[in-house]
């Protein structure tokens, strides 16, 4: 499998970007937070022995994939992957839908994995068209009323079909501690909506434990919830993964796996990232040279808005993952930039005109698929040819696309914009294993380039004591 790839040359430039001899004077530097992640963090995490200015140490994302893969092949059904996979192929002929109750990095990895994976228009599909793969629903994600009352009438009204999975559903709840506000909520409604939903008092007490799936904690509110309605299986958010970098954990993989997505090739490919990232040359690594770039365009050109430019509709959640990533790992002490995620060519029609004559702090990290999934679409002919594109007869989206991007990044360029590409070969869940372990591990090696902890959120913290307080609660 080809692994994705890191163009820097748009940012290479005295004038409005930085030097190859700018990049170069990093190599150090990286090269020595590179060791402390791959050979220091794990022994520190393993021992206890944490250093005060790194606790929390929630260092175990990086190693998981490939604990994952060896305890599946160690033990394919006692393994919590092979436990994943008994639910997801198990459970599917019993319902149509799934909503799945979470916040921030609770939610946002499934989401990513269902939009850039899933056809875009997957819920409205007939069961057959899905494979009979479940529609999927988002909420306790926010205390929207509107929004909550609208998915709940949504699951009442069940498929588009008569039988009678069409008109069950099931609720997938995430959670570490299960004292969230936004999801404890969620899942207090959305129990007693699927409670409402099974015929009698039998099928209630077999229906709970079967069709809520939960991912907590080893302890806590939700692990006793669970527990006490008897629910045949429990899946872990591993201890040491923050939950900003749970996507390759049962928080991001149980929901793949019911979409029916290839997890094992996921998990593979965060693998081929690790290797790379461990083993690539310093000038050849894609991860330290998109830190070395993004850190020096911060630090000696003001770019204090890093904006993830995704030339597909599908990675648009990507794209918002990564902004919660960045903005909680490194946006402490007054310190980090701010991302911003931007679809195009949509919103080239809504933001381009600041982003290339506004305020010049700003650097565009383009994400850009080579291979499209379908065949490529062409303007083709008309004989009603008022809108003057029959001399584009035979070009197809993906050559205008190409256009567009080639031409956006020559007219930042021309008012002193830098830009980067990530190139990927394709979307499938190899590739994006590789991207989002690939922005993980960036993602902790420029907090520490910055000399702050990536992990923890203590700003977040405050806000739920806040809301608390103001709820009249202690």
């Amino acid at each position: 499998m080809p692994l994705l790839r890191f163009d820097p040359s748009g940012s290479i430039d005295p004038d409005f970007g930085v030097t190859h001899e700018q990049i170069g004077s990093l190599s150090n530097a990286l090269d020595s937070l590179r060791t402390e992640m791959v050979e220091v963090d794990p022994g520190q995490y393993e021992s206890g022995d944490i250093p005060e200015n790194k606790r929390p140490l929630d260092a175990r994302f990086f190693w998981l994939p490939e604990q994952q893969l060896a305890d599946y092949e160690m033990d394919r059904s006692g393994s919590e992957l092979g436990r994943i996979f008994e639910v997801a192929n198990g459970i599917h002929h019993e319902i149509d839908a799934v909503a799945v109750l979470g916040i921030g990095g609770s939610y946002m990895g499934a989401r990513a994995l269902m939009e850039a994976c899933c056809d875009p228009y997957h819920n409205e599909l007939t069961r057959a068209e899905r494979g009979s793969k479940p529609r999927m629903y988002f909420e306790g994600n926010n205390v929207d009323n509107d929004a909550s009352n609208a998915l709940l009438h949504r699951l009442r009204c069940g498929g588009y079909g008569s039988t009678e999975s069409e008109k069950r559903f099931a609720v997938v709840v995430i959670s570490k501690s299960g004292g969230t506000m936004e999801t404890a909520v969620a899942f207090r409604h959305f129990l007693a909506a699927l409670e409402d939903s099974l015929p009698d008092e039998n099928a209630v007490e077999a229906g709970l434990g079967r069709l809520v799936i939960p991912v907590t904690g080893s302890s806590g509110k939700l692990h006793e919830l669970a527990s006490a309605l008897g629910c045949q299986q429990i899946f872990n958010v591993p201890d040491g993964v923050g939950g900003r970098f749970s996507i390759l954990s049962p928080v991001g993989l149980l929901p793949a796996a019911l979409l029916g997505l290839d997890c094992m090739k996921l998990l593979e490919g965060a693998v081929a990232m690790n290797e790379h990232f461990k083993t690539a040359p310093y000038e050849e690594n894609v991860v330290l040279q998109y830190v070395a770039v993004n850190h020096l365009l911060a630090t000696h050109r003001n770019k204090s808005i890093r904006v993830m430019s995704v030339w597909n509709k599908a990675l648009e959640a990507v794209g918002l993952w990564h902004d919660q990533l960045l903005a909680e790992s490194n946006g402490k002490e007054g310190l980090g930039v701010t991302p911003l995620t931007t679809v195009n060519t949509r919103d080239l029609h809504s933001r381009h005109q600041q982003h290339q004559q506004g305020l010049n702090d700003k650097v565009f990290n383009n994400i850009i698929v080579d291979s499209y999934r379908t065949d490529p679409l062409p303007v083709g002919s008309s004989v009603r040819n008022q809108d003057s594109l029959n001399d584009l007869a035979d070009r197809t989206l993906p050559e205008i696309m190409a256009a567009a991007i080639k031409g956006t990044n020559d007219a930042l360029h021309g008012d002193g914009r830098p830009t980067t590409d990530i190139l990927l070969p394709c979307i499938d869940t190899h590739v994006l294993g590789q991207l989002f372990q690939m922005l993980m591990i960036a993602t902790v090696v420029e907090g520490r380039l910055l000399g702050i902890n990536p992990y923890g959120q203590p700003g977040v913290e405050q806000y739920k004591q806040n809301m608390n307080r103001n709820l009249g609660r202690n």
